[in-house]
C-alpha cells in the first residue's frame, strides 16, 4: 500500500481518446489506464497469463477496447524488438530528449509515449545488432527524412475476430487526414499520432534536424551527450507572442475535473488557431500551471480571470485569513452609541479580571462594525486556476477562434450539470516580457522588453540663401614686412 499523501492530485479525465486516471506518486506523474474484461469474471492465477488474445476484446465499447489495447500494445513493441536492453536505452534517451525539449505529450498534439516507444522500436528493427547510442543517432538521422504522411508500421496490419475499426486511409476519409501516422502493432490496429497538428508536425521536424546535427557531432566526438538535452527555450527565446488559456474554479475538487476538460481541448483550440490566415505556428507548450489565489472583491476575480498574479498565493494550499482584532473599549456605555466602531447594548457591564474580560450573563457579543477599520478587506475566497499557454509567431485577430473554443468548454454536459457557477475559462494574448515569473526555471532568462530610443532632433544651420546671406567679412589689408 502506498503511505500516508503519497497520492496526490488524484482526476479523471472521462472525455480523453483514452480514459485516464491522473495523479501524482511520489512527485511522479502517473497516467493510470483502467478497464474490464466483459469475457471474464476474474482474472487467471497464471502468473504468464497476457492480454494477447484477441477474443478477450469481445463486448468492450471502443473506449473500453482502447484502454485495454494500450497494455498490449506495450508487450507487442517488446516482443517486436531483436535487442530489448539497447531499445530500452535508446527508449529512456529519446524520452529524455522529447520533455526536455517539450515535443512530448499526446494530449497537446504531440507524440506520446507510446509513440516514441514504437518509433525507437522500428530503428532498432532496420538496426538489429546496433548499440544504443547509434540507434539514438539513426533515429534522428532516419526520422528527419521521413516521407510522411507514409505510416510507421512494426508490423503488417492484422485483421481480427471482431468488426472493430482498423486504421486504412483507403476505406476511412479520417485517417487521410492524420500528417505523421505511427500505427500501433497490436489488434485492432489505430494510429497513436492522430491528434498531431500541423505546427506540432513542424515543430518535431525542426528539433529532429537539430538532433541529427548534433548526434553526429557527438558520435565524431565533438561535443558531449549532455547538448542534446539541453532544455528548450519556449519562453525565454522561440516567440514573442503568446496566448494563455486561462481555466479557473472556486472548488479545488472541481477544477481538478474542469482543468483536465480544458486541457483535453486545447488541442482543439490550436486547430482553429492554425486556421486563422495570419498564423504560420501555434504551439501549445506540452503542460498547465497550477497557482492558488485568494480574491475578496468581484474586482479582482476579475483579475484573476485576466491573467493577475497580484492575488496569488504562496502557501501551496490556501487557508482563509483570520480576521482583524477588533479593540474594544472596556468601559459600559449607554444610549446604545458607538465607541471605536463597535456597537454596545445600553447598560452592558464589562469588568476587568487580570487579563480577562468578564461578561454578565445578558450581555451581548459586540460586532465589530468592519467598514470602519481601517485596512480591513472582509471576508476572502479561494480560487484556484490552471493556466496553459501557447506560442504564436504572429499576432492576429482571434476572436473567432477565442469564442468558439469557450464554447466548446461551455457546452460540457458535465459544466452544465454541475460546474456552471463555480468554473471559468478565459483566453488573453500576452508578450514574451510580460509572462510570469514562475513558469521560468533556474538558469532560464525571461525576456525583457526592448527600449527604443527616440533621437532627438539636433538643430542644424539653416543653409544660406540669396534672401539671407550672411554678412561678408570686412578686408583686411595686409601687412607689410620690413624686411629686416
Amino acid at each position: 500500500m502506498a503511505p500516508p499523501n503519497a497520492i496526490t492530485d488524484l482526476s479523471v479525465v472521462v472525455d480523453a481518446f483514452v480514459p485516464i486516471i491522473k495523479f501524482e506518486f511520489s512527485g511522479i506523474s502517473i497516467d493510470l489506464i483502467f478497464s474490464r474484461i466483459a469475457t471474464m469474471k476474474q482474472l487467471p492465477a497464471d502468473p504468464n497469463w497476457n492480454l494477447s488474445d484477441s477474443n478477450l476484446l469481445r463486448g468492450l465499447d471502443e473506449k473500453e477496447l482502447r484502454s485495454v489495447n494500450g497494455t498490449r500494445v506495450t508487450d507487442e513493441i517488446i516482443s517486436l524488438v531483436p535487442e530489448q536492453n539497447v531499445f530500452r536505452t535508446a527508449l529512456r534517451a529519446i524520452k529524455l530528449w522529447a520533455q526536455r525539449r517539450a515535443i512530448y505529450g499526446n494530449i497537446v498534439g504531440f507524440p506520446g509515449g507510446v509513440a516514441w516507444a514504437m518509433l525507437v522500436a522500428r530503428v532498432c528493427q532496420l538496426y538489429p545488432r546496433a548499440t544504443a547510442s547509434v540507434v539514438v543517432n539513426k533515429f534522428f538521422c532516419i526520422l528527419m527524412k521521413w516521407p510522411w504522411p507514409q505510416p510507421v508500421l512494426l508490423k503488417a496490419i492484422e485483421d481480427g475476430p471482431l468488426q472493430a475499426r482498423i486504421w486504412n486511409p483507403k476505406i476511412y476519409p479520417g485517417d487521410r487526414y492524420h500528417l505523421m501516422p505511427i500505427i500501433t502493432p497490436a489488434y485492432p490496429s489505430m494510429c497513436a499520432t492522430f491528434n498531431i497538428t500541423k505546427s506540432s508536425k513542424d515543430v518535431i521536424g525542426r528539433e529532429l534536424v537539430k538532433a541529427a546535427d548534433l548526434t553526429n557531432l557527438i558520435m565524431v566526438g565533438k561535443l558531449p551527450w549532455k547538448d542534446l538535452f539541453q532544455k528548450h527555450t519556449f519562453f525565454t527565446k522561440d516567440f514573442k507572442y503568446y496566448i494563455q488559456v486561462i481555466a479557473a474554479s472556486k472548488d479545488k475538487e472541481s477544477h481538478k475535473l474542469w482543468s483536465g476538460f480544458v486541457e483535453s481541448k486545447v488541442r482543439l483550440l490550436v486547430q482553429g488557431l492554425e486556421r486563422h490566415e495570419s498564423i504560420a505556428v501555434a504551439r501549445p507548450f506540452i503542460k498547465g500551471y497550477d497557482r492558488s489565489h485568494r480574491y475578496y472583491d468581484d474586482s479582482q476575480f476579475n483579475q484573476i480571470l485576466e491573467g493577475s498574479l497580484a492575488n496569488l498565493c504562496q502557501d501551496k494550499d490556501p487557508q482563509p485569513e483570520a480576521k482583524p482584532e477588533v479593540p474594544v473599549k472596556e468601559e459600559p456605555v449607554s444610549n446604545g452609541t458607538h465607541t471605536n466602531g463597535i456597537a454596545v447594548k445600553d447598560e452592558v457591564a464589562i469588568k476587568q479580571e487580570g487579563h480577562a474580560r468578564i461578561k454578565s450573563e445578558d450581555c451581548v457579543d459586540p460586532q465589530p462594525l468592519t467598514e470602519n477599520i481601517p485596512g480591513f478587506k472582509g471576508p476572502s475566497s479561494d480560487m484556484y486556476t490552471t493556466t496553459f499557454y501557447i506560442g504564436l509567431e504572429l499576432r492576429p485577430d482571434l476572436s473567432f477562434q477565442v469564442n468558439d473554443f469557450k464554447w466548446l468548454c461551455y457546452d460540457w454536459a458535465k459544466y452544465k450539470e454541475d460546474l456552471t457557477e463555480l468554473c471559468f475559462v478565459n483566453i488573453k494574448d500576452l508578450r514574451s516580457f510580460a509572462l510570469p515569473d514562475d513558469i521560468f526555471g533556474p538558469g532560464e532568462t525571461k525576456p525583457v522588453k526592448r527600449l527604443v530610443k527616440k533621437k532627438v532632433p539636433v538643430d542644424r544651420k539653416r543653409p544660406a540663401n540669396e534672401d539671407n546671406q550672411a554678412p561678408a567679412k570686412r578686408h583686411q589689408p595686409a601687412t607689410v614686412g620690413s624686411g629686416v
